[in-house]
């Protein structure tokens, strides 16, 4: 995803050669990285070192990692900062393409702790992370992180973020502490310190039992994690993750949250996501994105209690019982018709009984435009 300054070891690398043997120079240096941060059509998949080390080079590419720097320099760094000043600030961003904006006038200062990044399809929230994460300049305003701008110092900015973007490749002939170190070597880290770097994190995402397995032998949500622990090689300030969990099952969904709920203790971790039960169970900011704009930046007890007392739950033998300036939310066949979940500023029917919101139903009331006093579109 990045520039030139991505594609192999920087000069300032060491001489050891990675734990795995595998030399870092392979991979020529004017291959490129695809630009949304993914790994390409196949390289997930290639059963063979040669696919492998291509998936794992785009990786490393796409990560916003050190950029080279030592971990002393970017602790040194961090700790000249002010602390009075958020760790991202975005201020009235927007992106152009042609006569089109997909971003216009965001503006979010985000602290320590899980922001879900919630919008429809076309809602801006690529183009936010692109310029996030220096994909993407943007047309107009601002973004720092640790109060540096990532227009004007891109590389200083990557020395400060984690990324996993939502198309993740490893090497699968590699044991999963085999592809930390290899990474952890391509960002000039020695062989030692980035073989305790990798066994640490392989225990911070739960799968220290597992560090010397091949990653072909892995599940998806296993693969996830891993794709967590490179993205905190670098100890970042900021950790950006996309769709971390689709087609996760929901134990493996679980055990990936609850990692990224511990992660945000002490940094920012920005999760991009469509699954708002996600962003429910970890975050605590929801940011919402509609046609290009912020519709909301709150915590999500105050979006659920914009529709307390205006969720109710009844059976109809037909939705077309409901009065259609309701919202439905969610209908599910029932042996005595159709169980229909509704936001409503009064009873949907005689019989319907009041249930307690969730952040679903305040998050569809809120791209609906529901009127809060009534339940109808303004």
């Amino acid at each position: 995803m990045s520039p030139s300054t991505r594609d192999g070891p920087t000069d300032g690398s060491t001489a050891d050669e990675p734990a795995t043997d595998e030399p870092a120079t392979d991979e020529p240096a004017t291959d490129e990285s695809t630009t949304d941060g993914s790994t390409g059509d196949d390289r997930s998949t290639g059963d063979d070192r040669s696919t492998g080390r291509r998936a794992g080079d785009a990786i490393f590419r796409s990560d916003l990692g050190r950029a080279g720097r030592s971990a002393a320099t970017d602790a040194a760094d961090r700790g000249s900062e002010p602390d009075d000043d958020p760790r991202v600030r975005i201020d009235g961003v927007g992106k152009r393409y042609g006569d089109q904006w997909a971003l216009r006038d965001v503006t979010l200062d985000l602290d320590a702790g899980v922001v879900g990044l919630l919008g429809p399809n076309g809602a801006g929230k690529s183009t936010l992370m692109g310029i996030l994460t220096t994909f993407t300049a943007p047309t107009e305003g601002t973004v720092t992180v640790d109060g540096v701008d990532v227009s004007e110092d891109p590389t200083a900015v990557r020395s400060r973020l984690g990324y996993l973007p939502q198309e993740f490749g490893v090497y699968p002939d590699l044991t999963a502490r085999e592809f930390l170190e290899y990474l952890g070597a391509l960002r000039g880290l020695d062989r030692a310190t980035a073989r305790e770097r990798a066994v640490d994190l392989l225990s911070v995402v739960n799968l220290a039992d597992a560090a010397d397995r091949r990653l072909d032998t892995f599940s998806g949500g296993m693969t996830q994690r891993v794709g967590i622990a490179q993205a905190l090689l670098a100890d970042p300030d900021v950790l950006v993750v996309d769709e971390p969990t689709v087609g996760l099952d929901p134990t493996e969904r679980a055990r990936c949250r609850n990692v990224l709920a511990d992660l945000a203790r002490d940094r920012v971790v920005v999760l991009s996501t469509h699954i708002v039960s996600d962003v429910e169970a970890t975050a605590s900011d929801v940011a919402v994105l509609v046609d290009g704009r912020l519709r909301t930046h709150t915590d999500p007890e105050t979006l659920v209690e914009s529709v307390d007392g205006r969720v109710w739950e009844c059976v109809v033998d037909d939705r077309g019982a409901i009065d259609p300036a309701h919202l439905v939310t969610s209908t599910a066949r029932r042996g005595d018709g159709r169980r229909v979940r509704v936001v409503a500023g009064d009873p949907p029917t005689d019989d319907a009984t009041p249930v307690d919101p969730t952040l679903e139903d305040a998050y569809l009331a809120l791209l609906d435009g529901r009127d809060p006093n009534g339940g109808g579109r303004p």
